[in-house]
């Protein structure tokens, strides 16, 4: 046999021997969490409870759930030790303030737009605000005062997007 013929054996079992170590890395690394679990830490379960740790066994686990709600799990069903922050942030909504000497933006922001001009003072660009604006629309034609029909200039171009619509219509001459 030449190499070409068995290299992509050889990238199969490559592939499948990656995969298996990553898998078994992350398994080392969930039993080290667990094992590393003392009374007081706060877990969250594999199944989305959040309790603390009162009392580990070799297999098991005794948690508090609440005032008097103490349930045994097994070490496996542990899904989280988390940290007593997050704990804390997560269960009781307690936020541990960590920038306690930074400066408190206050919720009205009005303090950080005023200025030291007196209120009686108009900017200097008011008499720029009440000039309008152009957007490049012209006005409607008046009509002929004389005849009360409108501007002759106004039929010409309905006639042309008449002729337009005609020829978008998808050729229904062609047929």
């Amino acid at each position: 046999m030449s190499l070409v013929t068995l290299l992509p054996f050889i990238v199969l079992i490559g592939a499948m021997f990656l995969m298996t170590r990553s898998a078994k890395k992350k398994q080392q690394q969930a039993a080290n969490m667990r094992n590393e679990m003392q009374p007081g830490t706060g877990v969250r379960t594999i199944g989305g409870m959040y309790a603390t740790v009162k009392e580990v066994n070799e297999d098991t686990v005794l948690l508090d759930a609440g005032p008097g709600v103490e349930l045994l799990f097994a070490k496996n069903a542990i899904g989280a030790v988390l940290s007593d922050d997050e704990y804390n942030r997560i269960v009781h909504g307690i936020e541990h303030d960590l920038k306690s000497d930074m400066d408190v933006v206050p919720d009205d922001a009005s303090s950080l737009t005023e200025t030291d001009a007196p209120a009686d003072a108009a900017p200097a660009d008011a008499a720029s605000d009440d000039k309008s604006v152009d957007l490049g629309k012209k006005a409607a034609e008046p009509a002929d005062e004389t005849t009360d029909e409108p501007a002759a200039d106004a039929a010409p171009a309905e006639a042309q997007t008449d002729e337009k619509a005609k020829k978008s219509d998808g050729g229904s001459e062609a047929k």
